[in-house]
């Protein structure tokens, strides 16, 4: 009997998972020409071990994006990583950017807090991730509808599994727009840097090595869609888990100390990205004994099944949400020793994942303080949707408004 086809079948995606981790730990799907794991040691192994590489992305997204930071190696990869990595943690990202992140979300929620209801995808999680970007890197406002254009043309082609020559055709034809937008704009702030994000990116050196206006450039687009989309689905996730457990969603509103909890356990339950690949160099056996991968072959790591593992996650049932679980702790989820596979390990651990922490909590807290008795529409069902990347494509709520001080 073969494993149920992942990619075709619409039934619940998380039954699919655990039927795999189950019966399928690792196999190799023919009509992909990719082996599959799921169970939480072999996808964190597959992510840590140095033999995994991500040579897989020069033509999984570069055409789209330019070389980036994901498939660069070694000394290569360490320049550029420690170049970007400071602008998206700690002091600076507190300092320069989180109020620019809470100024964005109450600008948006401003345009329905009065009506006592709405879709918060539409009205909030799709646009405020490019929002933020956009003003982040201290383009105009009135710039943010090319941004949520070309952003949304490179997702169809990261996503664009069964290769349609269209979708390829527009993502290159993005990369070339966008390169012909921002490069003059790079130029200029080379000559007269300013405090945004991209006057750092073009100023910072160390040893005397600076990025390139390529690099530059490529590392804007990554961040464009990988930092966009992913946050966008997050945040999303975030309110349908919530308002599925209303007794968690008090727990938060009355607690907001658990915030960064209910998005850690967001992460693990429903991330953004249900799973990433990479390419092992040589012959790699599994740690759970389950398959041995050969040399060159495509391996995708299921985050969404690996996130579930009953293996891993002892305390609580992995398939509830809940906030209050004790084997996955807050102070590390967003750190690349996370107790979740969601933004990878090692040293292709997601560079933005703290600034997907600070835009999500901003979102919940400004919402949560600004409504009463939040809850879906009556009627509606929220559904999560999508293949490799996966959320609600709506989410209507209503709620009692509460006056900004």
């Amino acid at each position: 009997m073969a494993p149920p086809d992942l990619l075709s079948s619409d039934e619940d995606r998380y039954e699919v998972y655990r039927v795999y981790r189950d019966d399928y730990p690792c196999f190799h799907d023919e009509a992909s020409d990719t082996w599959f794991v799921s169970r939480y040691a072999d996808v964190e192994h597959v992510f840590k071990n140095p033999d995994f590489s991500t040579d897989m992305y020069e033509w999984m997204i570069e055409p789209a994006h330019g070389p980036t930071l994901l498939s660069k190696h070694g000394a290569e990869h360490s320049r550029y990583r420690n170049l970007v990595a400071p602008f998206f943690r700690g002091a600076l990202l507190e300092a320069d950017f989180m109020p620019m992140i809470e100024a964005q979300a109450r600008s948006m929620i401003d345009q329905w807090i009065a009506d006592g209801s709405c879709d918060l995808v539409e009205g909030l999680s799709r646009y405020l991730p490019i929002k933020v970007i956009v003003a982040m890197l201290g383009l105009p406002d009135e710039d943010h509808p090319k941004f949520q254009d070309w952003y949304e043309s490179i997702n169809r082609f990261v996503s664009n599994i069964n290769q349609d020559p269209d979708i390829i055709a527009e993502g290159e034809q993005t990369r070339v727009e966008f390169q012909d937008y921002l490069m003059p704009v790079i130029a200029e702030r080379r000559r007269n840097p300013g405090s945004d994000l991209l006057s750092n990116l073009v100023t910072a050196e160390i040893d005397g090595s600076g990025l390139s206006d390529i690099e530059v450039k490529s590392f804007t687009s990554l961040l464009l869609t990988a930092g966009g989309e992913t946050t966008d689905k997050a945040i999303a996730s975030l309110f349908k888990n919530l308002l599925e457990h209303p007794d968690q969603l008090e727990q938060v509103r009355n607690d907001r100390s658990m915030v960064t909890m209910a998005v850690a356990e967001t992460l693990r339950y429903s991330p953004p990205a249900h799973w990433i690949q990479r390419l092992p160099h040589e012959e790699a056996e599994l740690p759970s004994g389950t398959g041995t991968i050969p040399a060159g072959a495509t391996v995708t790591g299921i985050i969404g099944a690996a996130n579930r593992d009953e293996r891993k996650y002892t305390h609580t049932d992995p398939e509830l949400f809940d906030i209050n679980r004790q084997d996955l702790p807050a102070s590390s989820a967003f750190a690349a020793n996370a107790e979740h596979t969601t933004f990878c390990f090692g040293r292709h651990h997601c560079v933005g994942s703290y600034l997907a922490k600070a835009e999500i909590e901003a979102a919940l807290n400004i919402v949560l303080d600004r409504t009463e008795n939040l809850r879906l529409a009556d009627g509606f069902e929220a559904k999560e949707v999508g293949v490799f990347l996966r959320a609600p494509a709506e989410l209507h709520v209503e709620f009692d408004p509460v006056e900004s001080e």
